[in-house]
């Protein structure tokens, strides 16, 4: 596997405290925050760019990620730096009604890494997306994570098989997939 670039975006994906909700339910790889804060150390460290999504509701009553409640923050230790711009979206795609893509492209920025909550949401959306923008986009296995899910068959399905079979679906179309310590030794 290559080298990744200086200049490598790191996507961090709603990190926010609405995911702490015990109403989410039961939830794969609970060291994804911290091998995500591995990361965005690193990038800090090496002075690449870093870009911090925020699911915002339109909603104003029923949802966790409406502006003026304290689950829209970031989970304590995501706070952004000054430097580093935050995007806020209300759709699964962090590319959809902001400016990620302009700002990527205004730094010539070739290549991303996506990070974040949850991983067959908003994860999986910017990374497909990315892919289809023709960014060569990593996305980090072990630095996201999903819940428990009901299907429309009423059948429940593992976060951890939901979780993987993102992964499969991803891999080497849309992203390559690649775990935290392989990234880090890489960059």
């Amino acid at each position: 596997m290559k080298n990744i670039p200086q200049d490598t975006a790191l996507i961090i994906v709603d990190v926010q405290q609405a995911f702490n909700d015990p109403s989410w339910g039961r939830r794969n790889n609970p060291q994804a925050e911290k091998n995500i804060l591995r990361l965005l150390a690193h990038w800090r460290k090496t002075e690449r760019p870093i870009f911090h999504i925020q699911h915002t509701s339109r909603l104003t009553v029923g949802s966790l990620f409406y502006h003026l409640k304290d689950t829209h923050k970031f989970k304590e230790g995501f706070e952004p730096h000054n430097d580093e711009p935050v995007l806020q979206k209300n759709v699964n795609s962090s590319f959809i009604g902001t400016d990620l893509e302009q700002r990527l492209r205004e730094k010539d920025i070739r290549s991303i890494v996506v990070v974040g909550l949850t991983t067959n949401h908003c994860v999986e959306t910017t990374t497909r997306m990315a892919g289809n923008f023709g960014f060569d986009t990593y996305l980090v296995s072990d630095a996201t994570a999903t819940f428990d899910r009901k299907g429309p068959d009423g059948e429940i399905y593992a976060a951890e098989t939901i979780h993987n079979m993102t992964l499969v679906n991803l891999n080497e179309e849309f992203a390559t997939i690649i775990d935290t310590d392989t990234l880090l030794s890489l960059s």
